[in-house]
């Protein structure tokens, strides 16, 4: 059986998508696990390809990473599922990692591929800040994987549902922890990870005022979202860190990708990689960027922004 779970809904109906995949190479089904009272999302995963959906009662009102690990830890011994899929964000990565010790099983963390091969699991994630790629393979049950954001599809819903959605309440120990307080991080109206079209600055910005250049490309392609790497957002605070792209910020994967004035340092490279078309703007012809790119600018931003803008202007009206 292929488990899977995440706390985001998003991030779930990528992995259901993947999940069916890698069931089918198997031979094996696809439960989805949803932890909480909430039946109408349950029956939602059932059209999304789950052929059943274990629903964990629990008076938890938020994610406790210690009772939810036994959750799943009984869920995935009562079922005995044998490859678990756990969306990698935040919650998911403590969950994953606790989980692993505590069934004594293989873990790989922020995969960016998983397939089947001589009837066994291989997964590939990238290391070594995208310098190589680790192909690594497990020989022993359960096997545990997680996944981040934006790296499949998700799945397009629409299938025929003919599971069942089976409630489940176990008694796990009541730790010690408390959640005192949860304060939501203010994002404004910034998404990176979810934007088709970004343009993003690097250091060949001379002025944080200049960026509005940037800004006018975006909004003429109807993007509207701004990107930067590293330096303008961790080092010159010119812009917050939700537009921040790269290994330690965001990893987003858009229909189209502008990078004006990115060296294309490989910590950046990883986080855009998987965007649909690159377009790189850079003065020196050198630059690591074009290597990423589907097309490349050689020119300076200053010149080249304002003229891509009038240009888009002008096929748009």
């Amino acid at each position: 059986m292929v488990l899977v779970y995440s706390d985001d809904k998003k991030l779930m109906l990528e992995l259901l998508n993947k999940a069916g995949e890698l069931a089918k190479n198997l031979g094996k089904k696809v439960n989805a696990v949803v932890i909480g009272k909430n039946d109408n999302l349950a029956q939602e995963y059932l059209t999304y390809g789950a052929d059943n959906v274990i629903v964990v009662e629990t008076d938890l009102k938020d994610f406790k990473v210690e009772e939810y690990t036994e959750y799943l830890e009984k869920t995935i011994k009562e079922t005995g599922a044998e490859t678990i899929l756990i969306g990698s964000n935040k919650n998911g990565k403590e969950l994953a990692s606790r989980l692993a010790g505590k069934l004594n099983a293989g873990c790989v963390i922020d995969v960016n591929n998983v397939y089947v091969k001589d009837k066994k699991l291989v997964t590939e994630r990238i290391v070594y800040s995208g310098n190589a790629i680790a192909v690594e393979q497990f020989n022993s049950k359960p096997e545990i994987v997680t996944i981040p954001p934006k790296v499949f599809e998700p799945h397009p819903g629409g299938a025929n549902p003919k599971g069942e959605v089976v409630k489940k309440k176990f008694n796990v120990e009541k730790y010690a922890s408390k959640i005192l307080k949860i304060q939501e991080m203010q994002t404004g109206d910034v998404n990176v990870e979810d934007a088709e079209i970004i343009v993003s600055c690097g250091r060949g910005f001379k002025n944080k005022d200049d960026i509005k250049l940037a800004e006018e490309l975006a909004d003429v392609l109807k993007g509207k979202t701004i990107g930067c790497s590293r330096p303008i957002a961790a080092d010159l605070k010119w812009l917050s860190e939700d537009h921040w792209i790269g290994l330690s910020g965001h990893k987003v994967k858009p229909k189209l990708y502008i990078a004006a004035g990115i060296s294309g340092q490989i910590q950046h490279i990883a986080g855009m990689r998987e965007s649909g078309i690159i377009v790189a703007i850079n003065k020196d012809p050198e630059a690591l960027i074009f290597k990423s790119a589907d097309y490349g600018i050689v020119g300076d931003l200053y010149e080249v922004l304002p003229k891509l803008t009038a240009a888009v202007k002008e096929k748009t009206q």
